[in-house]
């Protein structure tokens, strides 16, 4: 059985991964959503004005009322910026499985964040809410994204055509990704959250 905590404080080695404050939307939009570079990757287009991302984040917000919504700010430790996203979704009692998607400003690229923060949220899953498997999807044009999940120990589990449209109306395959708890554990990451508040 799934066992939800709602979205807990967490730390890494470097990020603190925390709930969205509604005076986040500035930094969430300016950051993030309104790059073209990271709409591409996104299936909604970049924002062209900050009332959408404050609606955004207002929804999210709200979202917390629910234990089962897990939905994190991923902010740098050591000066408290708020660089990207990430959520558990979908969640499926039968399987006990979920999808894990997350978004990072293009500044903060290829500096491991991403991957600190994915490799925390499967440890989250996994050792504290039981699930069974956790699955994520990238499009194929986006080899960043492949990295990211395969170092977060997610192994390629097919390509589903056309799987997607962005915002520009483009139909785009996708790479499926997925890791096992057995797997998981078997892999021996070792421990990536160095503090956990439920």
């Amino acid at each position: 059985m799934i066992k939800y905590f709602g979205t807990p404080h967490i730390e890494t080695d470097r990020l603190i991964l925390e709930k969205f404050q509604l005076n986040d939307a500035q930094k969430v939009f300016d950051h993030w959503l309104s790059d073209e570079r990271i709409a591409d990757n996104r299936i909604n287009a970049a924002h062209k004005i900050i009332s959408e991302t404050i609606e955004r984040v207002n929804k999210i917000v709200t979202g917390y009322e629910s234990e089962e919504f897990c939905y994190w700010a991923i902010k740098l430790k050591d000066s408290g910026e708020l660089i990207g996203e990430i959520d558990l979704y979908d969640f499926d009692e039968m399987t006990e499985s979920c999808e894990v998607s997350y978004s990072l400003g293009y500044e903060w690229w290829n500096r491991g964040y991403g991957t600190e923060a994915l490799r925390a949220i499967v440890e989250f899953g996994f050792r504290h809410m039981n699930l069974h498997k956790i699955s994520a999807a990238h499009n194929t044009d986006n080899p960043a994204s492949r990295r990211l999940m395969s170092k977060a120990g997610m192994e390629q589990e097919g390509i589903i055509r056309d799987m997607v449209r962005n915002s520009k109306r483009l139909y785009k395959d996708c790479a499926v990704y997925g890791i096992l708890q057995e797997e998981y554990n078997n892999k021996n990451f070792g421990v990536q959250i160095l503090k956990l508040i439920l």
